[in-house]
């Protein structure tokens, strides 16, 4: 269990609504279809038809979520043209994006270890070893859950 200190362990004396740095991201990110476009962006899709084909949502859905991901400033368009075609946009991941990564990885570990085995594995690609989602400190040390404090700064 985390340890709620200084003034936020009298959990009767504050709310959390609206001021939670989790209900905020739920807020941006907070569907089945904008976590699996955020995947994607990751593995490299960047163009809508891509996206929308291998999410499998409509493309109003599509239009929805990437005009989300754009304006929470996960992502970015880039504007590209093919030969003989009219000017459109690509999404790519911008720093905020590739920074939210984590949290996808870490659904994607739990999802691997607690709603059935999957082939896919995370992988650190220099010394092929498994790689897993922690929390680190500041100084490096791993963190275990019964040792997580949430404080004001």
């Amino acid at each position: 269990m985390t340890v709620l200190q200084g003034p936020l362990a009298d959990r009767d004396a504050w709310s959390a609504i609206g001021k939670c740095p989790i209900e905020k991201t739920m807020g941006l990110v907070g569907t089945k279809s904008a976590m699996l476009i955020m995947r994607e962006a990751f593995y490299g899709t960047t163009r809508f038809d891509d996206f929308a084909r291998r999410v499998g949502i409509t493309k109003a859905a599509t239009s929805a979520r990437l005009s989300e991901l754009v304006d929470a400033g996960l992502l970015a368009k880039q504007p590209y043209r093919e030969p003989g075609q009219r000017v459109r946009d690509e999404y790519v991941l911008t720093e905020a994006g590739t920074e939210f990564m984590p949290v996808v990885w870490a659904m994607f570990e739990w999802g691997r270890k607690h709603l059935g085995d999957s082939a896919l594995r995370l992988k650190h690609l220099e010394c092929g070893a498994q790689a897993r989602v922690e929390i680190v400190c500041d100084n490096g040390h791993v963190v275990p859950p019964d040792e997580l404090g949430i404080a004001i700064r």
